[in-house]
């Protein structure tokens, strides 16, 4: 596995119930600012494999961004079981919701 892949797998692992993150910040604190898209490829393919919540990942809006309805049903299930609040729009309050400590989750040199 890439060390890109493997911090990314690391990241999504860590994000406690309760929380999320966006592509973007995971991207970031993972090496590759610009990465967003990488990261969705990555818990598209090693989500199951490696037992990831894929759930707790959204977008920079903070809108579960999947196209397929059953699958952004299921993930809106997921986080309010988390106990994550999602409006009627599909989105999350980031300024609640985001894991807002997340460096520490890299030990702190990731940026």
């Amino acid at each position: 596995m890439e060390p890109f892949t493997e911090r990314v797998v690391a990241l999504i692992r860590a994000i406690p119930a309760g929380h999320v993150m966006t592509y973007g910040q995971i991207a970031a604190l993972a090496g590759s600012p610009r990465g967003a898209r990488q990261v969705v490829r990555i818990l598209h393919s090693m989500s199951a494999a490696y037992s990831l919540p894929w759930h707790r990942v959204v977008n920079a809006q903070g809108q579960i961004a999947l196209p397929d309805r059953d699958a952004a049903y299921t993930q809106r299930m997921l986080l309010e079981r988390d106990g994550i609040q999602v409006r009627s729009d599909g989105r999350i309050d980031l300024e609640r919701f985001r894991l807002s400590d997340a460096s520490a989750m890299m030990g702190g040199t990731a940026g």
